[in-house]
């Protein structure tokens, strides 16, 4: 007896290549394993033994090959139609089986993992008849029958952990590799392939010169599905600042925030994509996709946090390529809060082996690639668009990325609230009721504006550059991740971990309109500097974050280094507050951003208590709101932005689109209703006046 292998399985229909993948992958993992093959074909009993080849299969190599065992079983001899010679399948310390049925119901139990072949019904035809020419031709339609009764009563690409289109052009086993370490089952025995993933060199380019942004992001990722640009779209406005005669201090942040511009996609050799919804992430690599069941921050904990790559030699960023994407509100789950359901995903990410970084107080532009075949090719595609978006910048395509501050939608579209003004003020009352029962001191009520429109009236692209012009905020951004398009203003940061440990978080609470007139402006941003109850609600979310970062800081180390500043934007008046810790050396830094998740400044104080009293009062999820936008890079840094300010576009794949608006404010004891509901006007107006929408009446 040996050790139990570990047995893999490729199904699918004939002809879609089940044979040649197996074969590609057997040989990659020789590299590192002993691997043994087995091909169904040779025990099927004839052209009618779908079925009992499969219960062969199970019974006389599956269960001893488990079990560390040889496999002794019976052939079939194709030519005479009758059973054949014996033989013997060794076991190995990979498995790889291959055929119709190779991951059937009774076969599963004994899988580490079930891979679907798939390939349009014309090819695989072709590519089936091709292969075995006259001898299937005759037999065809009879064994197709036989596949579609076999499928009708198993499901086996539902069971599947993993699915691939076989294009049998090569690209699909090196997809496969890409995504098979990221099955718990497989991941000890990979642990080879999972260390030469991670075994990543940089190239960088740095190009002494800035171009227009809107411009550069159309020009390299307009055909993208997936792409995302974390925009520091006040740049210009926070080098106004830190020139003026504004506090230094205030200076100094808001030209730390607004640094660097971040564009990729999920392009190239690298390239990859995680939709997280209710406890399952499906992770894309090309032709493939894996279904890993388990919490997105375990998840994440084992793509992330360990530092991969260093940055190239003069590089200010932190940045050093990684995952780019959203979290969802409803990770909360998975960090003390209950399981509510989101039509959005809980988190949607790409894996960006290739990326644009702008570096606004430099006036440079770093070009930033992971070493592969394709690397090259991508940087002086790159540099070329730099190069255009710079001259562009003074030309045609600035003055039509510039244009107006809004957006032509006809109609313009028509907004509903999940709560009318007498509801929200109701739960208004009812958390203060909380409050005053002691079961919360503060709680950060929302609730959603939407709006049903047909797909082909949206550009979600001009909508975002539309929201940027009107409202510039140091962690705008645009995320076209497949169905959902994420167009966001925010001014907050929710989390930024550094390369060296530092952690910063700094949660705003108050907010007042801006005014035309200067001296009502300032008027408004001294009732806002003032207010006693902006103060204190302010101060209660600093003490929930300073008590979320402490769980994986070193002691000692948890400081406010500013409290209830003020700081303006294009909008709103806004009052901020700075907590800066350092993170605890061998901690994990997907659980620091765990502990800290959701932000506190969307719940409320106590969090886990608040967030059940939010279940209750809000009736339904938030979704991509209250959630996070950002990265999570390759040298163990993190930026992350809360998703307020953010406009929502989901596809339905009907021809409408959903257009998703969430909005909140903080409720103390002392809060007035009428006021409370003010703010959330106020908060929405940047995005609806753009759009031409209006608030939505009682």
């Amino acid at each position: 007896m040996s050790p139990a292998p570990v047995i893999i399985a490729i199904d699918g229909r004939s002809g879609a290549g089940k044979t040649t993948l197996a074969v590609e992958l057997a040989a990659r993992l020789r590299a590192h394993h002993k691997v043994s093959l087995f091909h169904l074909e040779d025990i099927y009993p004839g052209w009618n033994g779908l079925a009992a080849g499969v219960e062969r299969y199970v019974s006389t190599v599956l269960t001893p090959l488990s079990r560390g065992e040889a496999a002794t079983w019976v052939s079939w001899d194709w030519e005479n139609h009758y059973d054949g010679g014996a033989r013997v399948t060794l076991p190995a310390e990979i498995v790889i089986v291959e055929g119709v049925g190779a991951a059937a119901a009774g076969a599963r139990p004994f899988l580490a993992a079930a891979i679907w072949a798939d390939s349009p019904d014309d090819v695989r035809k072709t590519r089936a008849l091709e292969r075995d020419g006259a001898t299937y031709a005759p037999y065809w339609d009879q064994w197709a029958a036989q596949e579609e009764e076999w499928l009708a009563a198993d499901d086996v690409p539902r069971h599947a952990e993993v699915r691939v289109l076989n294009r049998a052009d090569g690209s699909a086993v090196v997809d496969l590799l890409n995504l098979l370490p990221y099955l718990p089952a497989l991941a000890p025995v990979l642990a080879p392939e999972l260390s030469a993933r991670r075994g990543l060199r940089l190239k960088a380019e740095r190009l002494d010169r800035t171009p227009d942004a809107p411009a550069l992001f159309r020009s390299l990722y307009s055909g993208s599905a997936s792409a995302v640009w974390l925009d520091s779209s006040n740049a210009a406005a926070a080098a106004a600042t830190a020139s003026g005669a504004t506090g230094r201090e205030e200076a100094a942040t808001a030209a730390e925030r607004s640094r660097f511009t971040i564009m990729a996609d999920n392009s190239g050799s690298f390239g990859q994509e995680v939709t997280h919804r209710s406890g399952e992430s499906l992770i894309s690599a090309g032709s493939a996709t894996v279904r890993v069941a388990g919490p997105f921050f375990r998840l994440l904990d084992s793509v992330w946090g360990r530092r991969a790559v260093r940055a190239p030699d003069g590089y200010p960023g932190q940045f050093t390529l990684g995952w780019l994407g959203c979290l969802g509100y409803e990770l909360k789950r998975e960090t003390g809060g209950s399981d509510v359901p989101a039509h959005t995903p809980d988190a949607a990410l790409i894996f960006a082996g290739r990326a644009v970084v702008l570096d606004h107080h430099d006036g440079t532009t770093w070009l930033l690639a992971l070493e592969a075949p394709d690397a090259d090719g991508w940087l002086a595609a790159a540099r070329r668009a730099v190069d255009d978006a710079c001259a562009d910048a003074a030309g045609e395509v600035a003055a039509e990325v510039g244009g107006s501050t809004g957006v032509v939608l006809s109609p313009a579209p028509a907004f509903y609230s999940r709560d009318t003004g007498t509801a929200y003020r109701k739960k208004i009352a009812a958390s203060q009721h909380e409050i005053a029962e002691g079961n919360t001191y503060e709680v950060c009520l929302t609730t959603t504006l939407a709006a049903r429109v047909p797909a082909n009236t949206l550009d979600p692209w001009g909508i975002y550059l539309a929201l940027r012009r009107r409202n510039p905020a140091p962690f705008a951004s645009f995320l076209r991740l497949g169905a959902l398009t994420v167009a966001s203003t925010s001014p907050e940061r929710f989390l930024k971990i550094a390369s060296d440990g530092g952690m910063r978080a700094e949660p705003i609470k108050g907010t007042r309109r801006r005014a035309a007139d200067p001296a009502e402006d300032e008027r408004l941003r001294t009732d806002l500097a003032t207010s006693l109850k902006d103060r204190a609600e302010n101060i209660m979310i600093v003490d929930l974050l300073r008590n979320d970062l402490s769980h994986f800081a070193v002691p000692g180390t948890v400081t406010v280094s500013r409290l209830c500043a003020i700081e303006s934007y294009a909008t709103v008046h806004q009052m901020v507050s700075t907590i800066d810790a350092r993170l605890l050396p061998g901690s994990s830094r997907a659980e620091a951003v765990a502990a800290c998740f959701p932000a506190g400044s969307m719940t409320g104080a106590p969090k886990i208590s608040t967030m059940a009293i939010l279940d209750r009062l809000e009736d339904g999820p938030r979704g991509v709101y209250s959630g996070a936008i950002g990265y999570f890079s390759l040298n163990g840094a993190t930026d992350l932005a809360v998703a307020i300010r953010t406009l929502v576009i989901s596809d339905e794949g009907d021809g409408t689109a959903e257009l998703s608006l969430g909005v909140g404010g903080a409720i103390t004891a002392d809060s007035i209703p009428d006021e409370e509901y003010e703010e959330i006007r106020t908060k929405a107006y940047g995005v609806l006046s753009t759009l031409g929408s209006a608030f939505p009446e009682d």
